[in-house]
């Protein structure tokens, strides 16, 4: 078992106080957008290590690959490979983030392996696969925690749009009333993004305008054409629900599944892949003939996950995948001592009070590696998640 020192990315829609606050840390005045925890080649989390010459850090990605059976246990490398199927991470939102969606397992496949046949560097602006995995993914709010998540239902939308009494916006009310709900759905995404970039700039700004006079439930769309003026993707936002997350729950986000986050600090944990697919609410690389291949065209609730208990005391959150496990344990003082041994890897993040895990306290915001199999045992006060594999 291992302490995780672990790289915060500082994107710039990131909170500069969320994750200092969490770790106890001073703010260094650059925003802090989210810490990663595991072995994704692009930040590594990193381990101490003896050496003749002292103690050094080296990357988790080096400590698999040195004894992956070891590591990640014969079941988990037989399933996937020797890598760590998953990445945690804190995420913390001060700003909305690019509307996106990811790829299913195939379309991840086959669009990695077109981009590598055309020799497009990974680092290229225009990449969009620079692995060959789907990323499912799985946010859990420990603030209240905004976003929007798949689309909304035609007919509704239509109402909404058609309240705004914007002149412009007034083909796309027609759209939805008239066709099929996936059909209505990707016509007007189709419309949104092809249509001249000086025409939709003018309906985003009197969209924005209106959403702003109306207020209520269009408040929130207006709040993200404050943060992107004049972006296509604030017309595709309006598409779908609004969410607001308490501490504690969760959403899932599948394949296909367009969203963006707004605000809030989370714990994520998701497939280890970089797969994004991006539609508006961003200055980057928009792919509009890729995006709509994987975009799932399909309304509905975006489904809150609240944990399901067990008498051990562990609070799991259900997902349809296997590359992740997440859970959460909310300990009381004096709370009996908890058997986290599995066949499977670990990576365990305290986000409040001072759990143990073995010998090791864990203060907020400090993580540990736990190999397949390791004997570990949970003692002490505190909330600590628990991302694994699912066995």
């Amino acid at each position: 078992m291992d302490r995780l020192s672990n790289t915060v990315r500082p994107y710039a829609w990131g909170s500069t106080t969320a994750i200092p606050e969490l770790l106890g840390t001073a703010p260094t005045g650059e925003p802090q957008a989210e810490m990663w925890m595991g072995a994704h080649p692009g930040a590594p989390s990193r381990v101490t290590r003896p050496t003749p010459d002292g103690d050094r850090e080296v990357p988790l990605t080096a400590v698999i690959a040195a004894d992956p059976e070891r590591e990640l246990g014969p079941a988990t490398v037989a399933r996937f490979g020797p890598r760590l199927p998953f990445l945690l991470k804190l995420l913390a939102a001060a700003a909305p983030l690019s509307l996106q969606v990811h790829p299913d397992p195939d379309r991840a496949r086959a669009g990695h392996a077109a981009e590598e046949r055309a020799g497009i560097p990974l680092d290229a602006p225009h990449r969009n696969y620079r692995d060959g995995n789907h990323k499912p993914e799985l946010i859990c709010a420990l603030t209240p925690f905004e976003g929007f998540c798949g689309f909304r239902d035609p007919v509704e939308t239509a109402d909404f749009l058609a309240a705004l009494d914007v002149d412009s916006l007034k083909p796309y009310v027609d759209l939805l009333h008239a066709h099929p709900e996936d059909a209505a759905l990707r016509e007007v995404l189709t419309a949104v993004l092809t249509a001249d970039p000086e025409a939709m700039a003018a309906t985003v700004t009197e969209t924005a305008a209106a959403c702003e006079r109306l207020g209520g439930a269009h408040a929130p769309y207006a709040a993200l054409a404050h943060h992107h003026p004049r972006d296509r993707g604030v017309l595709a936002a309006l598409l779908l629900n609004h969410v607001l997350l308490q501490p504690g729950e969760g959403l899932y986000l599948a394949a296909g599944v367009p969203h963006a986050y707004v605000s809030g600090l989370g714990v994520e944990v998701m497939a280890n892949s970089d797969n994004v697919l991006r539609c508006g609410l961003t200055p980057k690389h928009v792919d509009v003939p890729e995006l709509l291949r994987v975009v799932r065209f399909t309304a509905g609730d975006p489904g809150i996950l609240r944990p399901e208990a067990s008498p051990s005391g562990e609070e799991v959150y259900d997902t349809p995948v296997d590359e992740f496990r997440l859970s959460r344990y909310a300990r009381p003082e004096g709370a009996a001592p908890v058997d986290l041994t599995v066949p499977t890897p670990q990576i365990l993040l305290a986000t409040a009070g001072t759990p143990h895990v073995g010998d090791l306290t864990l203060a907020p915001g400090r993580s540990v590696f736990v190999p397949a199999g390791e004997p570990v045992e949970l003692s002490g006060a505190g909330t600590l998640f628990r991302a694994t594999v699912v066995a």
